[in-house]
């Protein structure tokens, strides 16, 4: 008999919590894009209430969440400063670019992390001549960076000069309650001066759909209104939003399981022969281990992982990512090192077989 699928591809698989399903199941619903789904304005209360922010508004994902704030706090022709892993970069179809006329002014920064000394350099006033900056971006935590996190007094040193230089900041909290539980610092403590924080409820919180931007009432409402533009206007979102309120309620109190397993899975990476990992910076739970070592590329080691039911993307030809969540237990970690040590210790031609 087959094992049991392990999937290891990202915190997007998961499937609803039987308490989600309920919440969905018995939702209130009404016209959300008239303002009255009662399910979706306790969420986007609440969420504004957790962050101790003005107002929210749900979106129905992060990109949508990242790419109205971008609209929202820049003009067409300005440039956006991100780390050069970010996501609104890397993952979001230049959406910046198409949609709200900006560039992207990346810097690359160890583990992800961007400091005010790299980011003064790449800040443009106005020039006759050149793009002027208008929107500096952070992520946190890190996912191509492999879940790395913001030192809170790194964040909020380049937050407090970039609002003296007159520019907004926006957090991509996608994985913010991640971040929240390695350093054991509420949320709201971590967010308090961004102009705008979007977070995922559909990632590590394991909601079926949705995120929600957090900001103040100005902002939130041109935000609606960028949303609209967008095709997000949802109308009775309720039965989303259900699952985004239990989410968002009991799912932070268990993120520290998933940490523990991705460390359980680096550290054993880091004993098979072939495979390079740093263990002591999988704080969260994402990780990349480059496999260049066992012979094998990472598409070929994925394509063997996946005939035995794990499940695990390359990031490229060298390495691969692995992202724990609520749907993989320890065992399921474990049977994940097993699998992968019979890989890589079998002869290339016998793999092959």
């Amino acid at each position: 008999m087959n094992s049991p699928i392990v999937d290891l591809r990202s915190d997007t698989v998961t499937k609803p919590t039987p308490a989600m399903r309920r919440a969905m199941y018995e939702a209130e619903v009404g016209d959300d894009v008239y303002r009255e789904d009662p399910t979706v304005n306790r969420l986007q209360e609440r969420a504004a209430e957790i962050f101790d922010r003005d107002a929210a508004l749900y979106v129905p994902s992060g990109t949508m969440g990242n790419q109205t704030a971008i609209k929202v706090l820049t003009r067409p022709g300005q440039e956006v400063i991100c780390e050069e892993r970010a996501h609104i970069y890397n993952f979001e179809m230049g959406m910046m670019a198409a949609f709200s006329g900006v560039l992207p002014r990346t810097i690359c920064a160890e583990d992800g992390i961007l400091n005010w000394d790299l980011i003064a350099p790449n800040v443009r006033p106005r020039h006759d001549h050149r793009t002027r900056t208008g929107l500096i971006e952070l992520e946190n935590t890190s996912n191509l960076a492999g879940g790395s996190v913001y030192p809170p007094q790194v964040a909020e040193d380049i937050v407090e000069r970039a609002h003296v230089a007159g520019l907004p900041v926006h957090l991509d909290g996608a994985r913010i309650f991640n971040a929240s539980v390695a350093l054991g610092r509420w949320v709201a403590e971590l967010t308090k001066n961004f102009d705008s924080v979007m977070f995922c409820l559909s990632k590590g919180l394991g909601a079926p759909v949705g995120s929600l931007l957090v900001g103040s009432k100005e902002f939130i409402e041109e935000a609606r209104v960028v949303r609209k533009m967008m095709g997000g206007g949802m109308r009775q979102a309720g039965i989303l939003a259900a699952a985004g309120l239990v989410a968002l309620e009991e799912s932070p109190k268990r993120l520290h399981v998933d940490h523990e397993n991705a460390k359980l899975l680096a550290d054993g990476l880091a004993e098979i022969p072939g495979i390079k990992i740093d263990s002591a910076k999988v704080v969260t739970n994402i990780l990349f281990f480059d496999v260049t070592g066992t012979g094998f590329s990472a598409p070929e080691v994925s394509q063997s992982l996946k005939a035995r039911n794990i499940w695990a993307n390359p990031y490229n030809a060298r390495s691969i990512r692995m992202v724990t969540h609520q749907d993989v237990d320890r065992a399921g970690c474990e049977r994940a090192l097993q699998v992968l040590r019979e890989i890589v210790g079998v002869p290339r031609k016998a793999a092959a077989n």
